[in-house]
């Protein structure tokens, strides 16, 4: 097992004590066990402490290898799907293993032929990793979940790397969109508040006709 610099705060949800996830882990560097010196280039920093971020912990299997756990859905213990997180830190030419420990669907189109995003500071354009290097299957190490691995090789020490399920979408980004509409000012197009969530975010009421002058409600 490694050290950790900054841990995220643990709490118990379905899955059991072992392993207790807590809120997004938030510029978390691992350190191998037993070292003693300063952080240097290769000590992996995660975080995901941004909208639509998702990593609640992270373990060092090896000097190559990393163990990660996604939080689930809110008000949906049992849902874990979603992954989105970044990587700094890292050493040039390096080579690491990620492993998605918790997923909870059987099922998943990462068997055929589906793979993870990747951008980094550089390379700001989402790309998918090389299928060949994404394994979806069930692990006998963690309780017979469904695990998610796949193989990568940092090669700018300077960049940071993000990983992410999908092409993120974010709340952000659509409110953006709505706004650009509204703006457009068209007929067949009305935009109202409905209300707002429990954190407080606006809930949209959206208004379309159809070219028959139907109506259509969001």
């Amino acid at each position: 097992m490694a050290e950790r610099i900054q841990t995220a705060p643990e709490a118990g949800n379905d899955m059991g004590n072992d392993d207790a996830i807590g809120g997004n882990v938030s510029k978390y560097m691992v350190l191998p066990a037993g070292y003693c010196g300063l952080p240097k280039k290769g000590h992996l920093i995660f975080d995901a402490c941004f909208e639509s971020g998702n990593l609640g912990r992270v373990d060092q299997v090896s000097e190559f290898e990393y163990d990660l756990f996604i939080r689930p859905d809110t008000c949906n213990p049992r849902f874990r799907v979603w992954f989105n997180f970044t990587v700094e830190n890292v050493k040039e030419s390096q080579r690491i293993i990620f492993n998605i420990v918790n997923f909870s669907k059987t099922k998943s189109l990462y068997r055929d032929g589906m793979a993870p995003m990747v951008k980094s500071t550089s390379r700001p354009k989402w790309q998918r990793l090389p299928p060949k290097n994404v394994y979806y299957y069930r692990c006998p190490d963690h309780k017979k979940n469904y695990v998610m691995s796949f193989a990568f090789c940092f090669d700018k020490e300077e960049d940071t790397y993000q990983f992410a399920y999908c092409y993120p979408y974010t709340y952000t980004r659509f409110q953006h969109y709505l706004d650009n509409l509204q703006k457009r000012n068209m007929d067949y197009f009305f935009r109202e508040q409905l209300g707002l969530s429990v954190q407080q975010r606006q809930l949209d009421l959206l208004t379309i006709t159809s070219p028959a002058g139907r109506w259509i409600w969001w």
